[in-house]
């Protein structure tokens, strides 16, 4: 099961060119700069966008081809832009509702209580909309979009309009929505951290055209990512959070790949989560050092070394549970140090960012 798209599209000096078939499971993310054709690939397969020639296929539905066309309220989708379009007139309850309610009994597979819960919103179904903040508001919009009980999600920048400390407190609910709703979600942004946190396959798109398509894994392994052009590379190793011990901190992943992390109280133990890793804060050591303030020492092997550039060098290495975890070091260190693929080393890990 597939969706399918094939569009061309002139506007102006803009072109769209775009072919591409992805898998209908998962968080699969359309990410290039403003101006990209994103949202515009967006509307096409919501059925927003009647481009002339193109083809849109969900599984073995035809949604447009020739002079066929599926309108939106029939294609079964779920829909969230960046400025929510809830109705001012109706509480969070008549919000959440209004999609339910036109909902076939025999399509649902949501209920209200199941979706509240999920998004954190239980205590907001009684409140005027005008008495939401930024944040609720965006959740309840989410709820919405579920409660129709969708075949897809379509997120166009979700999280653009919101403030920094508004996207942290968001972004743990669109994780547990992606991981929990069973809905494959296509979403829309250009902040590589949303990618990295959220996507399960990321779709790079440049002047109206796709680039490539690969998982997340695949497109972290390569130096030349585009979600390397603003902080440099990094890695996102994914594992399960354990309890708090008594210094305060908490265990990351399995024996033998063991991170210790900061007590983070809005991820729940067991839970699977993702941390994200700079380069520039990983060292290498030909021995697991003792005597060091920095506690997380990874045992690894070296997979690729990368050519120099800005006079650094970024090192891939698989650690013991099979994960991609980068280091940027000096072209001196490694002759110093005699590095190449195979040479076993230790990851000395400064800086570990739990995704939250």
């Amino acid at each position: 099961m597939s969706l399918s798209v094939r569009a061309r599209l002139q506007r102006g000096s803009f072109t769209l060119d775009a072919a591409i078939d992805l898998p209908l499971e998962g968080v699969t993310s359309l990410f290039g700069r403003s101006g990209c054709g994103k949202t515009t690939l967006l509307r096409i397969i919501a059925g927003l966008e009647k481009v002339r020639g193109a083809q849109v296929r969900f599984g073995d539905r035809i949604w447009q081809q020739a002079r066929h066309f599926v309108p939106l309220h029939k294609r079964r989708i779920g829909l969230v832009f960046q400025e929510h379009s809830l109705l001012q007139h109706l509480s969070v309850r008549g919000n959440l509702l209004y999609g339910y309610k036109r909902t076939p009994k025999a399509l649902r597979r949501l209920e209200l209580g199941e979706a509240t819960e999920m998004l954190g919103i239980s205590e907001l179904l009684d409140r005027p909309i005008d008495q939401l903040s930024g944040g609720q508001r965006q959740r309840v919009s989410l709820g919405r979009a579920l409660l129709t009980s969708p075949e897809l999600l379509l997120l166009d920048e979700p999280l653009a309009a919101l403030d920094t400390q508004t996207k942290r407190e968001i972004i743990p609910f669109l994780s547990r929505m992606a991981g929990e709703a069973g809905v494959p979600i296509v979403l829309v942004t250009h902040a590589p951290d949303e990618v990295e946190r959220l996507a399960d396959r990321v779709v790079f798109m440049r002047d109206g055209r796709i680039d490539r398509s690969e998982t997340l894994r695949e497109a972290l392994c390569r130096p030349d990512s585009p979600l390397f052009a603003d902080a440099g590379a990094a890695s996102v190793l994914e594992g399960v959070l354990g309890p708090e011990n008594e210094h305060g901190l908490r265990p990351f992943g399995g024996q033998g790949a063991r991170l210790w992390l900061p007590d983070a109280a809005t991820v729940s133990v067991g839970k699977q989560t993702r941390v994200r890793i700079l380069a520039r804060d990983v060292s290498l050591a030909l021995d697991d050092p003792r005597r060091i303030s920095i506690q997380n020492h990874l045992h690894a092997v070296i997979e690729r070394i990368d050519a120099p550039r800005n006079g650094r060098c970024v090192v891939a290495t698989r650690t013991a549970d099979g994960q991609m975890l980068l280091a940027e070091v000096t072209p001196w260190a490694i002759r110093q140090l005699g590095l190449e693929p195979g040479t076993h080393i230790y990851a000395l890990i400064k800086s570990v960012a739990l995704m939250e």
